[in-house]
């Protein structure tokens, strides 16, 4: 099994290597795949009317609580013509749903819920810049319920259904669109999940060809400013100075990374990093492959994890010896290889791959490459069970080309 996943990291890498490199700076202008995509963010009211019916029999329940405040987030979508387009979105409420003494044992139970959604979306022109627009397709319901006494009360539960939307957009200008929107998802008797019903404000940023100009001015024969084209790294993690960090940013003030039930000692690993697109001076965006092997804390357990991903770098000083930066990977789709990590259900084998780091290029051509890290992969919800892993403070060398 190994040798195959490590087959497959070296087709992974292989097929982004072989493209050809152009002596002509092309990364200044966005790649196909990403002109007229978007994402977006939307906040507002979900009402899900939980209760006495997700309840198995012989249960009962004395209070509910259901907070209303939820987000939905347009992962990524893309415009097809000035008013079709498709999109994958994900939908949660801020805080969990709480069932409040079962059977009378004075406890609170908590229920977990989201929507992913996978739809296409037409919208039809009114006046100006306001235009009202139908969506639909599918939404995948994942719901993670609770036991008493190792006995289910509120099952987990995973299916996929319709997901239906409407609303009106007001296009301020080619990049933002104001949206005022509904989205339903209906109940399901089977998995005895009630109706799902979110109203929302929020936005989309569009992504534009950028003009020949832009291009130019952004271009690093014009800026003198390195954006490697490929980059090789070799790390090794280990938790000799504790986690210290990954608790930092995941339970700190403002959290901006995951944590981890189940936690990795130690590991090893290779990552392959292309760049497909660089703005004048800071921003990059690279897409990579990774093959990490990993010791788990409590049981020694060993296990590997094959990812492909997206990674945004911003580079925040550039000095004549060195460039530094910091990096930002979420949701690379991976393979893990154990789904029972350290006692943890962590889901099923497919899961996403996250990481941030700092670093730096240097020397001349900064060729040479340096950077600490930690990182996590956890299914998102995806699947009922999701315990998440954390991996400690991880450190790389590199060589960019």
């Amino acid at each position: 099994m190994m040798k195959r996943f490590l087959i497959i990291f070296t087709l992974l890498t292989g097929m982004m290597f072989s493209g050809k490199i152009q002596a002509q700076d092309t990364r200044a202008q966005y790649p196909k795949f990403m002109s007229n995509s978007y994402f977006g963010v939307n906040i507002g009211y979900i009402d899900y009317p939980f209760g006495s019916y997700s309840l198995e029999p012989g249960y009962t329940v004395e209070t509910v609580q259901v907070p209303h405040v939820a987000v939905r987030l347009m992962l990524i979508g893309h415009q097809f013509n000035k008013n079709l387009s498709a999109q994958v979105s994900y939908m949660r409420p801020v805080n969990w749903v709480q069932y409040k003494s079962i059977n009378g044992d004075h406890r609170s139970h908590s229920v977990w819920m989201n929507v992913g959604g996978l739809t296409v979306r037409q919208r039809i022109h009114l006046s100006g810049k306001l235009y009202t627009y139908a969506e639909a397709g599918l939404g995948v319901v994942t719901r993670s319920g609770f036991k008493v006494n190792n006995v289910p009360v509120v099952k987990d539960a995973s299916y996929a259904s319709i997901l239906l939307g409407t609303g009106l957009q007001y296009q301020v200008n080619q990049k933002w669109g104001l949206l005022l929107s509904g989205t339903w998802s209906p109940k399901t008797d089977k998995a005895k999940q009630p109706r799902t019903l979110f109203l929302s404000a929020g936005f989309n940023y569009y992504l534009r060809p950028l003009s020949a100009e832009r291009v130019k001015r952004n271009s690093s024969e014009t800026t003198g400013n390195h954006f490697p084209h490929q980059l090789i790294q070799a790390g090794y993690s280990t938790n000799a100075f504790g986690y210290g960090i990954n608790h930092f940013v995941s339970e700190g003030a403002i959290p901006i990374f995951w944590g981890g039930d189940a936690v990795v000692k130690s590991g090893i690993h290779l990552n392959y990093q292309r760049n497909v697109y660089h703005s004048r001076r800071v921003f990059a965006l690279d897409w990579g492959t990774s093959l990490g092997i990993w010791t788990s804390r409590r049981d020694g357990q060993h296990f590997f994890a094959v990812s492909v991903y997206p990674l945004m770098r911003f580079t925040f000083l550039r000095s004549k010896t060195a460039d530094f930066f910091f990096n930002y990977s979420v949701a690379g789709p991976s393979y893990i290889s154990k789904v029972i990590i350290d006692g943890a259900e962590t889901g099923k084998h497919f899961t996403f791959q996250d990481f941030m780091g700092a670093g730096m290029f240097a020397g001349k051509d900064r060729k040479f490459n340096a950077e600490l890290r930690i990182g996590h992969y956890s299914n998102g919800n995806v699947f009922s069970q999701n315990a998440g892993v954390k991996v400690p403070l991880t450190f790389n060398l590199g060589y960019a080309f």
